[in-house]
């Protein structure tokens, strides 16, 4: 059986690594595409590593300008885990959690660099 498709859940057709794993490309069926690099993905890890394990357990991720992602693969029909340079491999990342992440890089993107900025770290 097929599920209908929902306008509200949009299902990435692609996942593409790029510039040597310094960028993932996702594209969903509902014509939105986003270009992720590797350290945003790093640092914004979905895994326990980096999100803890409840609110208020979160860390900031320094260091990873130059990390790149060697490959990814699926996880059931609801996600993928993606391999890092770095060894990171355990966020699982829900396309439901990409088209967020997407829609929100900007925002989430210079929230990183105040956490950063205000903890006395660095990118590199």
């Amino acid at each position: 059986m097929t599920e209908a498709y929902d306008p509200d859940k949009p299902w990435p057709t692609e996942l593409r690594l790029k510039d040597k794993g310094k960028l993932l490309a996702v594209t969903f069926d509902n014509g939105e595409s986003y270009e992720f690099s590797a350290e945003f993905l790093r640092v914004e890890s979905p895994s326990a590593e980096v999100k803890g394990h409840g609110p208020g357990q979160e860390v900031t991720v320094a260091g990873k300008r130059n990390v790149s992602i060697l490959s990814l693969e699926p996880v059931g029909n609801y996600a993928a885990k993606l391999f890092f340079s770095d060894n990171h491999s355990t966020g699982l990342y829900a396309w439901s959690s990409l088209l967020t992440m997407g829609r929100t890089r900007d925002e989430m993107w210079q929230a990183y660099l105040g956490k950063l900025e205000a903890e006395g770290k660095s990118r590199n």
